[in-house]
């Protein structure tokens, strides 16, 4: 069409598809033309504000890295990770989370009662639960790779002072699903905000911060894979979590306990604790594929 008009653009988009066009991808695609040429008419969006978004993109992808992914926490703090999340959520099992621009692959193995915080400073915390379908029984042979911030609110692949797989780890339940570990309580923290997400939550009266939190992702055969995270009742960003993380079933009770309570045996620091800790309970049910 050569007299094309702001009121026949998309309908001229959507003429150009061919008739192979896979039906998936032409749904989505006239979805996203209808709406973002509708977002473009709606705010009568000018040239000097489309190259700002396009140079948010192109800022995104300069500062991206193997270690740090903008385009994740560009997703995550408009709320795109979490809504995907939902969509593709159903009322069985643990609610899901995002996964976040910090993940990294191949954890090593650990035994059950491996204590994470090593020579670190900060709350000693122990955790444990089960791995549970969604009619409780529990589940063998699911893997629980697990990760969360040094006491300095940093990442690993943040920090170069830490090891690469610090606070990082791969446990594997045996026939009664049970994990359980120690490590350090996790802390509040806030997301990069020198790159081109930052300058977004600035100029939207934004904060950065998340509240504090465990990441897992869990997986066993025959199921689907969960990618979630477990936060402490009372932190400060419970309901104002900066990427929208929070699901009421992931919010759990960390419970003080003092030193003589800590298990005589069957963790690595049994024995060795003098100091009063607390207790995280988190089962994780999953369902079935």
């Amino acid at each position: 069409m050569r007299n094309v008009t702001k009121d026949t653009l998309t309908d001229t988009f959507l003429g150009y598809f061919g008739d192979q066009t896979d039906p998936r991808l032409r749904e989505i695609m006239e979805s996203l033309a209808k709406h973002l040429h509708a977002f473009a008419l709606e705010t009568e969006l000018t040239h000097k504000e489309w190259e700002k978004g396009l140079d948010i993109l192109r800022q995104a992808g300069n500062i991206t890295t193997p270690e740090r992914d903008e385009f994740v926490l560009l997703s995550d703090v408009l709320g795109m990770s979490s809504l995907v999340d939902m969509i593709n959520s159903s009322e069985a099992g643990t609610s899901s989370s995002v996964l976040g621009p910090f993940h990294i692959s191949n954890a090593p193995e650990k035994d059950m009662g491996t204590d994470l915080r090593g020579d670190y400073s900060g709350e000693l915390i122990l955790v444990e639960g089960r791995v549970l379908d969604t009619s409780g029984q529990p589940i063998k042979g699911a893997t629980l790779d697990l990760w969360q911030t040094a006491p300095n609110g940093l990442y690993s692949s943040q920090d170069p002072e830490q090891d690469t797989y610090s606070f990082h780890a791969l446990f594997t339940t045996g026939d009664d699903g049970r994990y359980y570990f120690t490590t350090v309580r996790p802390v509040c923290y806030t997301v990069p905000s020198d790159g081109p997400v930052g300058e977004i939550l600035n100029a939207t009266g934004r904060h950065p911060w998340r509240p504090s939190h465990l990441h897992y992702i869990v997986k066993a055969s025959g199921f689907k894979s969960l990618v979630t995270e477990v936060f402490p009742e009372g932190d400060p960003y419970l309901d104002q979590d900066t990427v929208f993380g929070v699901r009421s079933d992931l919010v759990m009770n960390y419970e003080s306990q003092s030193a003589s309570s800590f298990p005589k045996s069957g963790f690595e620091l049994s024995g060795k604790v003098n100091e009063d800790y607390s207790r995280v309970a988190f089962d994780v049910v999953l369902k079935s594929e």
